[in-house]
């Protein structure tokens, strides 16, 4: 069943540009589904298993009083790059399905312009996700007791072993930021828009894998967790104002948290890189243990989060100063039809006066006349 609807006007040829975005969802669920019908067969499952499960299992056993149970853990290595892949493919199935039943939708009934248009898509489906995102990592925050202990940041590093949801969480972030990479082709993002979008893919890419990969996961999900936050309300502020630009309130509230946001990321960063791991015991670097705690790489893990949060502040500096620049010069074109049709009334008494006192017509004029 496709998902996206079809024309019968407009037939491009088969393996053209316009084909494949105009059928992209279909082509990516069927490759989906090829690993899916892999599982079916006892020869294909061992391979079809390394791209929809999580792998690196680890089964640790508990004595919770007089009973041992068992728990699973899980750490990452090489294959995760396979599930990561088939995660991107479901993820580029769900932005068409959010773009054809319900984005489309709503832009037919508003009527958006060019550039509202793109701007109102991505708005909505960057604040889905973030929605998603920021429900789900809350969830695992409080079922793992990591804001209740904040401690446990940097306690007990490195943090190799993760419970599942974590990981899945993980996994997901990094499909889903990588399946942006493919949507600019496929939405025909503008070239103008394209080295934006690039480099905030890039940072978000940077900044999970690193966390993913350096055993830093807690620090990573506690900062993703209140970043999605803050970019949930600034696109459902967008989304706002597009339905009704008077309504500007969604922003004033999100620049008092987006600043907030920045501080806390700060804080939280260097209390656990700068002072938690810098005093932990388990100091030195080892690969095979996932141990990367020595001072090179507390720094560069410091600096590339410090230099991240300046480079947002002054996007949003900028941002503000636009935003002001547009309300003055709205304030400004507002007073000057007023004052041109104070000055033309003003103009059109003296013409009355003029007329009636030196015109043709006046008593005067007549009396000169006769004269």
């Amino acid at each position: 069943m496709g998902i996206r609807k079809k024309t019968a006007s407009k037939n491009p040829p088969v393996l053209s540009h316009e084909f494949v975005i105009q059928n992209h969802a279909d082509i990516v669920s069927c490759v989906a589904m090829v690993f899916l019908l892999g599982l079916m067969f006892e020869i294909t499952s061992k391979f079809a298993v390394i791209f929809i499960t999580v792998q690196y299992n680890v089964t640790i056993s508990t004595n919770e009083g007089s009973e041992e149970t068992a728990v699973n853990h899980f750490h990452h290595g090489i294959k995760d790059l396979a599930t990561i892949f088939f995660y991107m493919l479901v993820a580029i199935i769900m932005h068409a399905i959010i773009q054809e039943y319900v984005l489309d939708k709503l832009n037919r009934k508003k009527h958006f312009s060019k550039t509202k248009h793109s701007k109102f898509n991505e708005s909505g489906q960057l604040s889905a996700f973030y929605l998603f995102s920021f429900c789900w990592g809350t969830s695992i925050l409080l079922s793992e007791n990591f804001l209740s202990n904040p401690v446990s940041l940097w306690e007990g590093y490195p943090h190799t072993l993760m419970p599942f949801q974590m990981k899945f969480y993980y996994i997901c972030q990094l499909g889903y930021w990588l399946h942006a990479l493919p949507e600019l082709y496929f939405q025909k993002t503008k070239k103008e828009d394209i080295p934006r979008q690039l480099v905030y893919i890039f940072l978000y890419l940077v900044h999970i894998a690193g966390a993913y990969v350096l055993n830093l996961n807690r620090l990573g999900l506690v900062l993703l967790v209140l970043h999605y936050f803050v970019e949930f309300l600034f696109h459902v502020s967008r989304l706002v104002y597009f339905s009704n630009e008077n309504r500007q309130m969604g922003f004033t509230v999100w620049a008092v948290l987006f600043v907030v946001g920045r501080l806390l990321t700060l804080s939280l960063s260097v209390l656990t890189v700068g002072f938690g791991l810098a005093t932990s015991e388990s100091q030195g670097f080892n690969w095979a243990a996932g141990n990367f705690n020595i001072l090179f790489v507390r720094i560069t893990v410091l600096a590339a989060i410090c230099l991240t949060q300046a480079f947002m502040m002054w996007k949003f500096i900028n941002f503000q100063l636009r935003r002001w620049r547009e309300h003055s010069q709205a304030q400004t074109l507002k007073k000057k039809p007023v004052s041109t049709k104070s000055k033309s009334k003003k103009d059109k008494a003296n013409g009355v006066n003029g007329v009636n006192s030196h015109g043709a017509d006046s008593p005067k004029a007549r009396k000169e006349k006769s004269s």
